[in-house]
């Protein structure tokens, strides 16, 4: 297996990563103008990209999933639940959906809360053993962090579910699972976040302080502490949405 992370605009993390011996591989989080790095990434690997993944509707930066998508004839994948959202064909992920890359293997994982549509990425090596290896948590869970729950409006509501997507989908994994989120220090897209670009399930359990927090005192805290909105929220959106 191979991987590789991308520290993009906005302090964004993207990720490129797959099988070297099969020939498969996966890009995730692409950033607008970055996509020829993914392209010769590609090559230097000798890898077909089989898969395009945005692990949600991106508000802070320009995604450039779709382009790379469209120049490398890959499928553009997003969950299923944009389908009411985005003005374009995508592939659609289901919540539990495996994902084929050879010798590696990716499961969808449903976690909304930071927005309806955010999903995290559990990826095993089958060649080093059965147990996942790692897992990309988007802009759910952060290094020292957690995500903002208010971009749609519904705060409390969405905090609630952040909650639940955290604890039951991610907090129960071992704790040696490794975690490699969206975004590190200097992002709009969270509070608190670290400058170290991973961690592990097991140091977050215990360092992270919003983890140890009952459900109600994990809501009041990211209501009090919401950062301002990202600076042109509504454009980046719009095209990200946008045909």
């Amino acid at each position: 297996m191979f991987f590789k992370q991308l520290a993009a605009k906005e302090s964004s993390l993207s990720y490129f990563f797959g099988c070297g011996t099969v020939g498969k591989s996966m890009a995730v989080d692409v950033v607008a103008g970055d996509e020829e790095w993914y392209i010769e990434e590609a090559k230097k690997a000798n890898v077909t990209i089989n898969y395009v993944i945005d692990t949600h509707v991106h508000a802070d930066h320009f995604s450039g999933g779709r382009k790379l998508a469209q120049m490398v004839g890959a499928p553009y994948c997003l969950h299923e639940s944009d389908k009411g959202l985005v003005r374009f064909e995508f592939e659609p992920l289901r919540d539990g959906q495996s994902l084929d890359l050879g010798n590696v293997n990716v499961e969808v994982l449903h976690t909304p809360g930071h927005t309806p549509d955010s999903i995290c990425l559990l990826v095993t090596d089958m060649r080093r053993g059965k147990l996942p290896w790692f897992v990309l948590t988007g802009d759910t869970l952060f290094v020292g962090s957690t995500g903002r729950p208010d971009l749609l409006g519904r705060e409390r509501e969405m905090s609630a579910q952040l909650y639940d997507s955290i604890h039951s989908r991610l907090l129960h994994l071992s704790n040696e699972v490794e975690i490699f989120p969206g975004h590190q220090a200097g992002s709009v897209c969270g509070v608190g976040l670290s400058g170290k670009p991973s961690s592990t399930i097991g140091f977050e359990k215990r360092w992270n302080s919003g983890l140890s927090m009952s459900k109600e005192a994990f809501v009041e805290n990211l209501l009090k502490e919401i950062p301002p909105r990202p600076a042109g929220m509504d454009r980046m959106v719009a095209a990200n949405i946008a045909a």
